[in-house]
């Protein structure tokens, strides 16, 4: 798939764009750097331990996290990395147990831009049923709120 022009977004999909206060190298090691990954990762209510995050940054790689609840119930997410440009495209294709049912095969579309002083992150993740659709687009918000505190406690 030509990477610079991203597929079409259906109903099925979750497609956020939200700006960041920080470069695009940060942001992007957010992504792809376990300790930073493990920092933000989950909505309010989770963490992701450290030991569960394993990042292979290649084609084919792994990028695997278990989310783990307040009673301490786990939620893999095992994705295999299918493309990525540093610091600009991260596409993985994951499977997940949510909770409320499996998600097999399932993209996860992630760009990185320069906007301004900021970096623009822009999801496309799907396809999805309309209830996975709400919790997962509920879930990434909620993770973007960390990680938005973080680096505005890191900028000061």
């Amino acid at each position: 798939m030509d990477k610079t022009t991203p597929p079409t977004v259906s109903d099925r999909d979750v497609y956020i764009t939200r700006a960041f206060a920080a470069p695009r190298r940060t942001v992007w090691k957010f992504w792809t750097s376990p300790e930073h990954l493990a920092s933000w990762f989950g909505p309010d209510g989770f963490h992701v331990p450290l030991e569960t995050v394993t990042v292979e940054l290649r084609e084919g790689g792994r990028w695997d996290l278990a989310m783990v609840d307040e009673a301490g119930n786990a939620f893999p997410i095992r994705g295999r990395i299918v493309a990525l440009t540093e610091f600009e495209y991260l596409e993985i294709r994951l499977d997940a147990d949510t909770g409320v049912g499996d998600l097999e095969d399932v993209a996860l579309r992630v760009r990185f831009h320069d906007h301004g002083e900021l970096t623009r992150v822009t999801i496309h993740q799907g396809p999805f049923t309309d209830e996975q659709r709400e919790q997962t687009a509920e879930g990434w918000e909620l993770s973007f709120v960390k990680l938005d505190s973080i680096l505005e406690e890191a900028g000061r």
